[in-house]
């Protein structure tokens, strides 16, 4: 009876992947529309900062346990490699790389949950579909952005744009280990305190940044334009504290790969909403590598339902 309890509601498991899916595949889109106005370093501390007091008011509301050394200590871990290191790559870079070109090099991120979950290595490694379906995942990505990538690729300044994509690619390993760590480490501590701390330890975590840079300074918040306000608001309230809260109770209570799913439909997303909101065009490779893409994230989840769990009696 105790295991039908812990057992997530699907409709709760089904409105966090939707969550995840669609709010993190805009995000893209208003980091560079926050990064009008405000600076890199700083757009991380006041991001992070704002979603972790908020949530740090609600747990508190909630009568949650928040000062909990036991679970202070992985969340301020996970929050440093997953939104620090992983996140904070992805806003540095967009300064200069295409944002279609960071979408491909974060779509390596399930690779990277495969090879590092040590735990499900035997599980993972050997089912076929998985593999195949991370793969074609992957290749169909690739395809969705070929276009793009031909034209960035010859605009591209050589020594620093390939500096700024292999950073990219250990941003996405650090974000693979950063959700591992979360996953196996935080054991039964609350989604909401977990990142709550997470938020603010990065938040913390880029203000040396901001200072060292000048960026406290020279900011001058009246010349902000309100478009870059509102990507920061949106991005505080619909990318950290919805997307990630949904992201981090999701690595709880679903296998990781399943999880992982997020980088191939984030870029489908993308692509969708500059098509219906951007007026963009869309071009009949774009349309293949959204079959394939939606194609492997059945195959990733193909297993699960066509092999019943069989039911031993122990004697």
């Amino acid at each position: 009876m105790q295991a039908q309890s812990k057992a997530p509601s699907t409709l709760l498991v089904v409105l966090a992947f939707a969550t995840v899916y669609i709010v993190w595949g805009s995000t893209y889109f208003f980091i560079q529309r926050a990064l009008a106005g405000f600076p890199p370093f700083f757009l991380g501390a006041f991001r992070f900062i704002t979603a972790g007091v908020i949530m740090l008011i609600w747990s508190l509301l909630q009568g949650e346990n928040v000062f909990s050394a036991k679970a202070i200590k992985p969340a301020i871990i996970t929050g440093l490699l997953l939104l620090f290191i992983g996140n904070g790559i992805v806003i540095w870079v967009e300064q200069f790389l295409p944002s279609a070109m960071v979408a491909i090099m974060i779509s390596s991120s399930p690779l990277w949950f495969i090879l590092l979950d040590k735990p499900k290595w035997s599980e993972n490694l050997s089912n076929k579909s998985t593999i195949v379906g991370l793969l074609i995942g992957f290749a169909g990505v690739v395809l969705l952005f070929s276009e793009k990538i031909m034209v960035s690729m010859s605009s591209l300044n050589s020594s620093r744009d390939l500096f700024a994509m292999a950073l990219v690619v250990f941003g996405s390993m650090a974000w693979a280990g950063g959700s591992l760590y979360s996953k196996y480490k935080s054991g039964t501590n609350s989604a909401t305190v977990n990142s709550t701390w997470q938020m603010l330890a990065a938040g913390i975590a880029f203000l040396p940044g901001s200072i060292i840079s000048g960026e406290l300074t020279s900011i001058n918040f009246a010349a902000i334009p309100l478009d870059a306000w509102l990507a920061t608001a949106y991005l505080i309230v619909f990318g950290s504290i919805a997307g990630f809260g949904a992201y981090v109770w999701l690595l709880k209570v679903q296998p990781a790969t399943k999880v992982s799913t997020y980088a191939y439909v984030n870029p489908v997303v993308a692509v969708l909403l500059g098509i219906f909101f951007a007026k963009e065009s869309i071009s009949v490779l774009q349309i293949v590598g959204l079959m394939i893409i939606l194609g492997s994230v059945l195959l990733i989840n193909l297993h699960k339902y066509r092999k019943p769990k069989q039911v031993v009696s122990a004697y």
